[in-house]
Parts: structure tokens; sequence; C-alpha cells
């Protein structure tokens, strides 16, 4: 008598591959985004020099545009290549793919990828910049010049605008719209205010007699930015707050934001009313252009923890129940 084996074991093995495997990507896909946890200070001082460096073109790019910038080849090439620094001080970090900055605007560098339409969009800005560096003499009312500062300006605010919704979404996927389109402001704020102390002390240290730079009105500038600023980040935190599941008092009552606060109004606002007088100008410029920075870049990283506490994100009341 012949027996006839069922072959309905060896289906069963040869489909488990396939429903795990199902299985996986149901899992994969049916979670919400994870966000990125909070950047540490270095990781945060790298994106704000960046917006700096762009906040500096954009800022000497409008001066040029309207004619109020001193003239002299100098007194344009020197902040251009300082913004050019700031800016390229990301660049390296993510070219040999340091752990404070794994990728520049999204494009990791060097891992056969293609460059990011935020990448794309900064590194446009490269190219009016090299026109008003070509076009800059003597004299600064040129025509070709002022346009080519209107477009840098242009460009400039173009990335600063891109770039900052991208991080947003990147750093928290699932933001709130509302939360996410008060971010371009933060950043073009921050960005001027940051870039126009850094090119006050270009101008400052370039020209040590005062002549020609109508120090008054930059720093009347200045002061008013630094006020326009403190309003815009005090809306942008309490919209972050009111979304937050954890005790306000403990991200609102934070030292840091104490400290913060001091770093980037306090001390560049005293160093600009020292500089009324006259007296000390390059160290003061110094002084008020990196308190800013540390100061902005403390205040991200705050920042960073205060968007991890939403609902949606991984230490949120939400992500734990899943």
């Amino acid at each position: 008598m012949r027996v006839i084996y069922s072959s309905r074991t060896k289906d069963t093995t040869l489909m488990k591959p396939r429903h795990s495997a199902q299985r996986t990507d149901t899992t994969g896909y049916g979670q919400a985004p994870v966000r990125a946890r909070p950047r540490p200070l270095a990781a945060t001082l790298l994106h704000v020099g960046g917006y700096a460096g762009f906040g500096l073109w954009m800022v000497l790019g409008l001066a040029l545009a309207v004619g109020v910038y001193p003239d002299g080849r100098g007194d344009v090439l020197v902040p251009i290549a300082l913004g050019a620094l700031l800016i390229a001080v990301g660049v390296f970090a993510a070219c040999v793919h340091s752990r404070w900055m794994p990728h520049w605007h999204g494009w990791v560098i060097g891992k056969g990828s293609r460059p990011t339409r935020d990448a794309l969009i900064a590194l446009g800005c490269c190219l009016p910049v090299l026109a008003v560096a070509g076009l800059a003499r003597g004299d600064n009312t040129f025509w070709a010049t002022r346009l080519s500062g209107a477009a840098m300006a242009l460009c400039s605010l173009c990335s600063l605008i891109v770039t900052a919704y991208a991080d947003a979404r990147r750093q928290a996927p699932g933001i709130d719209h509302h939360l996410a389109t008060q971010l371009p402001l933060s950043r073009v704020v921050s960005a001027t205010y940051g870039g126009g102390l850094w090119l006050w002390l270009c101008a400052a240290g370039q020209d040590n007699d005062g002549a020609g730079l109508h120090g008054l009105a930059w720093i009347v500038g200045l002061l008013a930015l630094a006020l326009l600023r403190g309003l815009v980040e005090s809306l942008r935190w309490q919209a972050a707050l009111q979304r937050a599941q954890m005790p306000r008092g403990r991200l609102e009552l934070q030292p840091g934001r104490f400290l913060a606060a001091l770093l980037v109004y306090a001390v560049p606002s005293v160093a600009l009313l020292l500089m009324s007088f006259g007296t000390g100008w390059l160290s003061l410029a110094l002084l008020a252009a990196v308190s800013c920075t540390v100061g902005m870049a403390t205040e991200l990283s705050l920042y960073d923890e205060a968007l991890a506490a939403l609902p949606d994100g991984p230490e949120g009341p939400v992500a734990r129940q899943r």
C-alpha cells in the first residue's frame, strides 16, 4: 500500500518567512514617526553658527542694497568671509560625520546620497555671495553691487525660512502645524539679530574712528531687533508649553532659560549701550556677538527638550502608552 504524504507542512514552512516579513512591515509603518533626541549644546552651537552666517549675509546684502553700508572693498569681503566661516564649520562637521552634525540640512555628505532640497537652496546662496565679492569696489553704490546685495539678502532669507521648517519636521515629525509655522519667523528674527551683531563686529573692527559707521543707528537697530526677538521667542515658548503634557513649571522655570536670556539679551544690550560712549568698540562688539551665539545655542537645546515633551514625542505620555 502506497502512502501519500501531505505537503501542508512544507507549505506552512514556506509561508512563514512571507508572513513574518508582512508583520515586520506592518509594525514599522504602523507606528508614529520617532522624534530625534534633544541635541546637545555643541550640536546646537553648530546650527546657530550656521544660520547666524546666513543672517550676516542677509543683513549685509540688505545694507548694500539700501546703500547705508560703509564704502570699501575690505569692509565687504571681511563679513562675507566671516559668514562663510560660520557656515563652513557645520559643513565640515557633516563631512567628517561628527556625532554633533551627522547631516547638513538633511544631506549625509559622502554617503552616496544626493543633496536635499534644503541643502541645494543653502548652497545656492553662494552664487550671489560670490557676485557681491567680485563686484565690491571702493564705492558700494554701483548699481550691480546693490542688485547683487539684494539677491544675496533674498536668497539668504529663503534659505532661512525653508531650512527652519524642514529642521522642525526632522526634529519632531509629528509637530503641530501651527507650532511649526512659528519656527521660520523665529529663525529669521534670530538670524537677523545674531548676524547683525557679527556684522557690527566686522564694521567696528575695520573703522575704529567711527567715521561713516552711523554707530548710533546701528546700536538702536540692534536693540530693536533684540526686543523683537524677545517677543517672538516668548510667543513660541508659550505655544510649546501649552501643548506639553508635563508640569509647565518644569520647562518654564529652568535655570538654563534664565542663563540663555542673560547671554542673548542682557550682555549684548549692555555692550551696545557701552559702545555708544565711543570706547572699546571692538572688544564690546566681540563680547556681544559671542555671547548672543552661545545663548541662542543654549536656548535651542532647551527648546528641543520642550518639543520632546509634547504628547507625540518619544518622552510624552502618548508615546509611553504605545
